[in-house]
C-alpha cells in the first residue's frame, strides 16, 4: 500500500498548475513524530483557496520549516508547472517562506498570521499580564477598520513599552504584513488572518500519523500526509461569500472589507 501511495504523491507532484488560479495561499511547516535520522525535516503543506471557494491540497513536501531554500524549491516548482501568482500568502512569521516568496511571487501580498503573533508576543510577558495584553492584540485583530486596528496597535505599544520592550518589538516586528487582511473582503477576514485554515485541516492528518508513531522513511511520510489529507479534503468546506474571491483575482479593490466601489 505503502509504495501505491508514494507512485500517487509522486504523479501528483507532476501535476500541471497553469490552471490552478489561487486568490489565498496557506503555508505552513509541520513537524509530525518522524522516526528517521533526517535532523530536522518537516512536512512543509501549501493550502489553496481557488476562484469558486474551495479549498485545495497544493504543495506536500519535505524540507526546512525555517529554511528558504526549501520554500525556495517548492515554489519554483510550483511556478514552472504553471501556477499563476497567488493574491495573498498567510504563513507564520519564523517561515523561511517569505524571502523565498519575494523570488519567484514577488506580486503576492503578506499577512502574517495572528494567532502566532499573539502567541510570541504573550511569550514574552509575565502571566498575571497576559489576559489583558491578549484582550487588546484581540482589539487590533479584530477591529472593524484598519485605522481601528492601527490605533489598538498604538495602544499596546504605550501601555507596554516601558515594562515588556521584548513583547513589544515582537508585536511590531512584522507591522507591514499584519494588516494586509483588511484589504480584503470582510467575510474573509476571519480566514486570512491566520493559519488556523491549514491547521485545522491537517488536525487530522496528524492525529492519524501519532497513532502510527513514525512512518520510517520521508518519502513514506510524505506519501502517506498526502493521501491522508487528499481524503480530508472532501469535507473541507468552501469559504464563506466564496464568490467574492473572482472579485479578489480581477483586482477588485477592498477598503476595510468593503469594496471600494460600495465603500465611498
Amino acid at each position: 500500500m505503502k509504495y501505491l501511495w508514494q507512485e500517487e504523491h509522486r504523479k501528483w507532484n507532476h501535476r500541471p498548475m497553469h490552471l490552478a488560479q489561487y486568490g489565498y495561499l496557506w503555508v505552513d511547516g509541520i513537524h509530525f513524530n518522524l522516526r528517521h535520522d533526517e535532523g530536522r525535516l518537516c512536512v512543509l503543506v501549501v493550502m489553496g483557496a481557488t476562484e469558486d471557494g474551495k479549498k485545495e491540497l497544493v504543495a506536500v513536501t519535505g524540507g526546512y520549516r525555517e529554511s528558504a531554500e526549501s520554500w525556495l524549491e517548492l515554489l519554483r516548482d510550483l511556478k514552472e508547472r504553471g501556477m499563476p501568482s497567488p493574491k495573498l500568502c498567510i504563513g507564520d512569521g519564523a517561515l523561511g517562506f517569505w524571502k523565498a516568496l519575494g523570488q519567484v511571487y514577488p506580486t503576492a501580498e503578506r499577512q502574517r498570521c495572528w494567532l502566532h503573533k499573539t502567541a510570541n508576543v504573550l511569550d514574552k510577558m509575565p502571566k498575571t499580564v497576559q489576559p489583558s495584553a491578549k484582550s487588546l492584540i484581540h482589539d487590533i485583530y479584530r477591529a472593524e477598520t484598519e485605522q481601528d486596528a492601527r490605533a489598538a496597535y498604538i495602544r499596546f505599544q504605550e501601555r507596554y513599552q516601558a515594562k515588556y520592550p521584548k513583547a513589544v518589538a515582537a508585536l511590531m516586528k512584522d507591522e507591514s504584513s499584519l494588516f494586509t487582511f483588511s484589504h480584503y473582503p470582510a467575510a474573509h477576514w476571519q480566514r486570512i488572518r491566520s493559519t488556523n485554515t491549514i491547521e485545522s485541516a491537517i488536525a487530522t492528518v496528524r492525529l492519524r500519523t501519532a497513532k502510527t508513531r513514525g512512518q520510517g522513511s520521508m518519502a513514506t511520510t510524505l506519501a502517506m500526509v498526502f493521501m491522508l489529507a487528499e481524503r480530508a479534503s472532501l469535507k473541507w468546506r468552501k469559504l464563506n461569500a466564496h464568490q467574492l474571491i473572482e472579485k479578489v483575482l480581477s483586482g477588485v479593490k477592498f477598503i476595510n472589507g468593503i469594496e471600494e466601489s460600495l465603500a465611498a
